[in-house]
């Protein structure tokens, strides 16, 4: 052997890489020390056997085909580049390595050699930092969501303390303007109630049976209309408060329409006539029977109350198989144009009723009833003319 001989087979033996010959039908040739450490062979073992041995499949049974096809073809697939494959060591086990092949034409012969780098601690510290990288990231993604949360839940707190202290200004506003109402509104009834009870007394000692009769009739009046002011006070605390629920249930509009038309008629002003009709094949539908009433009654007061003597009210259903129609019309005083988009506000009353009487909290307490029971409220009016309200309930 000489010098360079000698020496280059030194390197070889003495390199940290595996280095790998292989004659043209794949058979070990040569097998330096760091590829049997890698592989864990002896030399013995694999020089002279088809270097397929040392891959997993289906490298294994595919290798000798890649051969015979370069050789066929000229084209490389692995030859004069690298690439990162798999390699079975004697134990079963694999392990990464990165390998290069080279062709060397020597005294008429074709050699194949193999560089092999070991890729282990690089996949090693690969997976480390992936592993590591994926800890950090679902630290990050915990982090994000729990801050998220906490910002979701700092938002809705907020919100609802925003809301609340918005609830309690209304609550406020409605307290001073159910007590200024409530001063107004009680004085007017409580003052007549108080003179028709003096002036009573007066006629009784002068027998006067016809203005005792008078004065009694005025003081009925009077608590009625105490009544509806608190029983309007009353409805809107509940609703307010959210203690009125819906009790659906079937029953005859017609029946109930008869019914309160009877007695709102003995409500009516002098010649005052409610005029009621139905239209409609059938007449049992699904409501809530007694905020039906409730807002029937309260449209046809207030079209009492609206209205002089010697008018028509026309109060009228209609039911279909789809919708349920309830329609009140008075041809009083009206609503002036630019009061209808405040009119069911609570206390709202419109510029034109001067000293009629009223809570100003029918029509929101209509509107709210009516929306319970999934309803819709629409109204039509012109000043000196007519007033229409519309209640809409789908079926």
């Amino acid at each position: 052997m000489t010098d360079k001989g000698a020496l280059l087979h030194a390197i070889i033996e003495n390199a940290i890489d595996g280095i790998i010959t292989i004659d043209q039908r794949g058979l070990i040739e040569s097998i330096n020390p760091a590829a049997c450490a890698l592989f864990g062979y002896t030399i013995e073992e694999v020089t002279g056997r088809n270097v397929s041995m040392l891959m997993p499949q289906p490298d294994r049974s595919q290798h000798d085909e890649y051969i015979a096809r370069y050789q066929r073809t000229g084209t490389p697939h692995i030859i004069g580049m690298g690439r990162d494959v798999k390699g079975l060591k004697k134990d079963g086990t694999l392990f990464p390595f990165r390998l290069a092949v080279s062709e060397v034409k020597y005294s008429g012969r074709t050699i194949y050699t193999g560089f092999i780098h070991d890729l282990s601690r690089e996949k090693e510290a690969e997976d480390q930092i992936l592993h590591y990288a994926s800890q950090l990231e679902k630290l990050v993604e915990d982090r994000t969501n729990s801050l998220q949360k906490s910002v979701t839940e700092l938002q809705m707190a907020k919100e609802t303390v925003s809301k609340s202290l918005e609830k309690e200004k209304e609550l406020n506003q409605l307290k001073s303007r159910f007590v200024s109402m409530a001063s107004h509104e009680f004085r007017t009834p409580l003052s007549s109630i108080q003179l028709s009870a003096s002036l009573i007394e007066k006629y009784k000692l002068q027998d006067d049976g016809a203005n005792i009769s008078k004065h009694v009739s005025k003081i009925k009046n009077s608590v009625g209309n105490l009544t509806t002011i608190l029983d309007d006070f009353l409805s809107l605390e509940r609703l307010e408060a959210g203690k009125i629920e819906t009790a659906f249930s079937k029953f005859d509009i017609v029946k109930l329409s008869e019914e309160i038309t009877e007695e709102m008629q003995m409500m009516a002003k002098k010649d005052q006539n409610i005029i009621y009709q139905h239209t409609g094949l059938h007449s049992t539908v699904l409501l809530d029977q007694n905020l039906l009433r409730n807002c029937i009654i309260n449209l046809i007061s207030n079209a009492i109350k609206y209205s002089g003597e010697n008018t028509f009210i026309e109060f009228n259903t209609e039911l279909s198989e789809k919708e349920c129609i309830v329609t009140v019309r008075d041809n009083g005083i009206g609503i002036p144009e630019a009061d209808h988009k405040h009119l069911f506000e609570p206390f709202f009353r419109a510029n034109n009723t001067g000293n009629i009487p009223g809570t100003g909290l029918g029509l929101n307490i209509i509107m709210r009833y009516v929306n319970l029971m999934g309803g819709k409220v629409n109204f039509t009016s012109l000043p000196k003319q007519k007033t229409i309200f519309t209640l809409n309930f789908p079926q």
